[in-house]
């Protein structure tokens, strides 16, 4: 399908230029469907992402924040046995339990939250 498209500036004193343009005819997408087992997925599971643990919160005045020095002690909301909140790319996925793995802090994780609804 052709058609002549007139382009006419409004500031333009010279006659208009006719432009033809055509409809592109491109071929339709196939639907492959979805692949069961393997593929591309494959490339994701080796990819490693940052997984963070959060003990707890506290607000605390700027002024009590610019007295603290060394062998300060920041009191958290959280209480000594509460699970602790597990964040993937800022999103609560799970939450655990505290726990020493050697000469290292672990997490055990107690539970594994729904996903988040859409929009929330």
């Amino acid at each position: 399908m052709t058609q002549t498209v007139t382009n006419a500036p409004e500031t333009q004193a010279a006659p208009p230029e006719a432009v033809e343009v055509q409809q592109p005819e491109l071929p339709e997408a196939a639907d492959r469907g979805t692949r069961a087992g393997g593929g591309q997925i494959d490339i994701l599971l080796d990819t490693s992402m940052t997984v963070s643990v959060c003990l707890g919160e506290t607000d605390i005045l700027v002024r009590d924040l610019l007295q603290m020095g060394p062998g300060s002690v920041v009191k958290l909301n959280r209480l000594i046995g509460q699970p602790l909140d597990l964040y993937l790319r800022g999103i609560k996925f799970a939450t655990g339990q505290l726990v020493v793995v050697g000469e290292q802090l672990g997490v055990r994780i107690k539970e594994i939250l729904p996903p988040p609804a859409p929009g929330g």
